[in-house]
């Protein structure tokens, strides 16, 4: 037995010799297709390749035990197209956390693609691996080749030119491996941030039951709004939603802007914690001269719109992950502060 799988079997995990992931053809027919478990559980692998997460890399077709999913309401990211696929070993399942990040089991893995089109054509740029092992969360980005045949492990990150979907030619960044920690930190360790419960639709959590990949869907979880909806959306929940997507990581109790004194979950209910009449606790010139971090019925004299509408150093919020504005999101978040009697 090899360490890896040692770690899986003491995980609770029945497995024979390597992880194997079955990709259903058809209803009577299915493609075996390895994921390697030493891959997932140990060192830090030089090509994405190495992990067999993929039968067609360039074409993001997964392995059959790899899972793709989508989120109600994205993370933005200068408008790349973002691929998201869950992996689970054989024999493994998720846990329902009520409407928030399931419980992953060790062995597991979330992996995400950025890709912009070029040409017409979609890009692979980077694709972003986090890796459920026995001590923790590992968070490794890999870099795709001009070929787009694979991605190489970026330790240092990297600056690819790229085109954004609205024209803006920019200097698009692959985090190093540190800075992955920046908004993957919770209380000092590597947490997953997307795959809620509440930003997943009940279809998909429906159909990882009924494979045996996910033990129950929450009950009565609140759903955050699906993004392409948003103009039919409650305005509120809209721009709850965003907030909690794109900021929430970083302004939470335990994360790495804990001191800005913000609190941006969905779940957070009190009204100065999500920075109705709050005066900034930290924010110096990132502020604008402004007093509030929200003013209700007053966009204009508020922190927080000013800071998400702007790409300048030290002022542009989010701080990483993107260096653009987010248009869409900063109109949503506008009119739900307009929205606000004052």
């Amino acid at each position: 037995m090899t360490r890896a799988t040692a770690l899986l079997a003491a995980a609770g995990l029945v497995l024979a010799g390597s992880v194997v992931a079955r990709a259903a053809v058809g209803e009577s027919q299915a493609v075996v297709e390895p994921v390697s478990d030493a891959a997932v559980l140990q060192g830090m692998p030089r090509l994405l390749s190495d992990y067999g997460f993929f039968r067609d890399p360039a074409g993001q077709i997964p392995a059959g035990s790899v899972t793709p999913y989508r989120l109600n309401t994205p993370l933005y990211s200068d408008g790349a197209e973002k691929l998201r696929f869950v992996y689970l070993p054989e024999g493994a399942r998720m846990t329902g956390q009520g409407e928030g990040l399931l419980d992953i089991p060790v062995g597991g893995a979330l992996i995400k693609t950025f890709a912009f089109p070029v040409d017409g054509e979609r890009r692979l740029i980077e694709t972003r691996v986090l890796l459920h092992r026995a001590d923790g969360w590992l968070a490794l980005p890999y870099l795709w080749n001009d070929e787009q045949t694979d991605a190489q492990l970026a330790i240092a990150g990297a600056r690819v030119p790229v085109v954004t979907p609205r024209g803006e030619a920019i200097s698009y960044r692959v985090p190093n491996k540190n800075q992955c920690k920046e908004c993957h930190g919770l209380d000092g360790v590597v947490t997953p941030i997307g795959p809620k419960a509440r930003n997943l639709s009940h279809e998909w959590l429906d159909e990882m039951v009924a494979a045996g990949r996910l033990d129950a869907v929450p009950a009565d979880a609140d759903q955050l709004p699906l993004w392409e909806d948003r103009a039919s959306a409650n305005l509120t929940a809209a721009a709850r939603g965003y907030l909690d997507v794109n900021c929430a990581h970083c302004h939470r109790p335990g994360a790495t802007a804990s001191n800005s004194g913000l609190d941006l979950r969905w779940e957070q209910q009190s009204p100065d914690a999500v920075g109705i009449g709050k005066r900034p606790v930290a924010a110096g010139r990132g502020a604008g001269g402004h007093l509030f971090d929200i003013v209700p019925g007053a966009p204009d004299a508020s922190i927080l719109p000013y800071r998400m509408g702007s790409s300048e150093p030290g002022v542009a919020m989010p701080e990483l992950g993107k260096g653009t504005v987010d248009e869409e999101g900063l109109s949503i978040v506008r009119r739900w502060i307009e929205e606000m009697a004052p």
